[in-house]
């Protein structure tokens, strides 16, 4: 190692999620010196987002750590002293599960001659996990762009370097892109639309024909979210970032359409006042009917005696008392209030129909907005926050171990792959790196996830920058709904002519198998669309997609984590919801268990008040 690091700090942060990012920012503005550590290449951990070949990478590096067996030797005894005790903590992420690619774009390797060691071997249109071995590395994940420090590493811009084992064939082929869209995404500017232009199919003018080697080429305009989710305007997330003044670190869009997926088609939901009444879906009496109720949910507290009865039916039950008409009740339940018709109850129901007409007009027609460059922005603005108030960060970091106190049972320190013992008061470790004797008695819940890259929106319309979310009830009894987001170019998620989909839900079984069947709905393999070239075929075309399930450990108690010592704390990976609440309101709280007497994120002081030392 260059550099050692200083042996002694008030907090040690072990992991780059939402979470921990947040504490490591909160800790460091309130004065405590902090060490914040990951063990990956990249920040965000489970909230990270990934340009295309990044994906492919991180893939293929997962599955390779996913098979191979652990190293369990241990290079700390000699720093062990006979009073105290470690507790291993474990070197591989076991958070992601049954991850399957499949590719449906053509892989003719004549459209791209420089790309060819990015892409798969065989033209098949199934490619699961372990094949994703044979995928050569063309990058690797996204790390920070800001410059932070990293023991033994060199300073990280928006992606990486590749790795030592990239051949310097590896580094041509991606050198083109890197060029040719570098510097528009750096500085966030409009793409040249006569660069940028893809070549259209002669025999469908209409529609872009996308390669799988173009997606290998414009690699650096996708940026893939592991985790999908939105902002609410006025939620607690939004908030944070205005009060810390985190929010000059991103960018964000707002959400322009909210659908709807009922009968087998998806249509467009009106959610403001001005959007009721310019519907053509709605009747003049369903129109009505819609704002009478929505009015009434803005301060149903004040009402109670219109609910009071029904507070142990389900929310769906609710609604059939207020003689609103099934497609109303279909928009309220699905659309507005965003809720399972089975388990929601009519408080809860009430509840969030309030939060979303509330969140409404702060930042546009829909309550939610989106970062620009991906979900995994907002970990890498709050880690920017902590660097600005001396903060150190160290990537591609291993902690082998904490060390204990066995009289006290409180930890002193850590020790880190070079052998290094460091000291501190309190520990924050993201629950990824627990070993599975101390979460023996864990109870996980499971997200199924699925990523896919179309040539369409699923709902066309005039403009092609739209984005959009849309909940799918559920198909068949027993099965929870589906939440889909689409994202355009704009949002600097995926290159021009194309659009990013992500699917969220409660896993029931294997990703693909919760989720394919919506797929299938809404989607058409594009070699199954070429091949049948009919007009009422024209769902948008499947060009790529990634299934994978992904632990949800947010409903974890401190109490079931086995031996954990009492100054340890530990962060929760991403939740199912579609807010960021329970990342803001675990780290706020963890911060202020930790630091009873400190203001949590507090505003940044004016330039013109701060004192520099001898000046008086």
């Amino acid at each position: 190692m260059a550099d050692k690091l200083p042996t002694e700090f008030d907090v040690v942060i072990i992991g780059t999620g939402l979470p921990e990012s947040i504490l490591a920012a909160a800790c460091s503005r309130s004065g405590q010196r902090v060490l914040h550590v990951d063990s990956r290449s990249y920040y965000g951990g489970n909230w990270a987002s990934f340009s295309f070949t990044g994906l492919l990478s991180w893939l293929k590096d997962y599955q390779q750590n996913h098979d191979s067996k652990e190293d369990m030797t241990a290079s700390w005894q000699d720093l062990i002293h006979e009073t105290e005790e470690v507790i291993a903590l474990c070197k591989k992420d076991e958070t992601i599960q049954h991850t399957e690619v499949f590719c449906y774009a053509s892989q003719d390797v004549a459209d791209s001659t420089q790309e060819t060691g990015a892409l798969q071997k065989s033209p098949s249109s199934e490619a699961s996990a372990v094949q994703a071995d044979s995928m050569d590395s063309a990058g690797l994940p996204k790390g920070s762009h800001s410059a932070y420090f990293s023991s033994s590493e060199e300073r990280s811009d928006r992606e990486p370097s590749p790795s030592p084992a990239d051949t310097e064939d590896s580094l041509e082929k991606v050198k083109y892109c890197r060029d040719k869209v570098g510097v528009q995404t750096a500085l966030g500017g409009d793409e040249d639309e006569d660069q940028l232009d893809l070549e259209d199919n002669t025999e469908q003018p209409k529609r872009n024909r996308i390669t799988y080697p173009q997606m290998i080429k414009e690699s650096r305009r996708f940026n893939i979210d592991l985790v999908s989710k939105l902002l609410y305007s006025q939620g607690s997330l939004i908030d944070l970032l205005i009060k810390s003044n985190v929010s000059r670190y991103a960018e964000f869009k707002n959400v322009t359409r909210i659908l709807a997926f009922r009968e087998g088609k998806v249509e467009q939901v009106p959610c403001s006042r001005a959007d009721v009444f310019n519907s053509k879906e709605l009747t003049m009496v369903e129109k009505r009917k819609l704002m009478k109720f929505l009015t009434f949910c803005l301060d149903y507290e004040q009402h109670s005696d219109e609910y009071q009865d029904f507070q142990q039916c389900s929310f769906s039950e609710y609604l059939k008392t207020k003689k609103l008409t099934p497609s109303l009740q279909h928009f309220i339940l699905h659309s507005i209030a965003m809720t399972s018709e089975s388990s929601c109850t009519t408080l809860d129901g009430l509840k969030a129909t309030k939060n979303f007409l509330q969140c409404l007009g702060r930042f546009g027609n829909t309550p939610f907005i989106f970062p620009v460059y991906g979900q995994g922005e907002i970990p890498q603005c709050f880690c920017r926050m902590c660097a600005v108030f001396g903060g150190i960060y160290c990537l591609r970091h291993q902690v082998q171990c904490l060390v204990v106190d066995k009289d006290s049972g409180r930890c002193k320190g850590i020790i880190d792959h070079f052998g290094q013992r460091i000291s501190a008061s309190h520990f924050i470790v993201e629950d990824s790196y627990l070993s599975k004797d101390m979460c023996s008695h864990v109870q996980y819940k499971q997200i199924s996830r699925a990523v896919l890259i179309t040539d369409e929106s699923i709902l066309k319309t005039d403009s092609d920058q739209q984005i959009s979310i849309l909940i799918v009830p559920p198909l068949e009894p027993g099965t929870g709904s589906i939440r889909i987001m689409e994202l355009c170019s704009s949002t600097m998620t995926c290159m021009k002519g194309s659009y990013l989909v992500h699917l969220t839900c409660f896993s029931s079984k294997t990703a693909r198998e919760d989720l394919e069947p919506v797929v299938k709905q809404l989607f058409i393999p594009l070699a199954e669309a070429e091949a049948e070239d009919k007009e009422e075929l024209r769902k948008p075309r499947l060009l790529w997609a990634l299934y994978f399930n992904m632990r949800d450990s947010s409903g974890v108690s401190r109490s079931s984590y086995c031996g954990l010592p009492s100054n340890v704390y530990i962060c929760s990976g991403p939740d199912c919801e579609l807010g960021n609440e329970h990342a803001v309101k675990q780290a706020e709280t963890l911060f202020q268990e930790i630091f009873p007497s400190e203001e949590f994120c507090p505003p940044p002081p004016n330039p013109e008040d701060i004192i520099f030392e001898g000046e008086g």
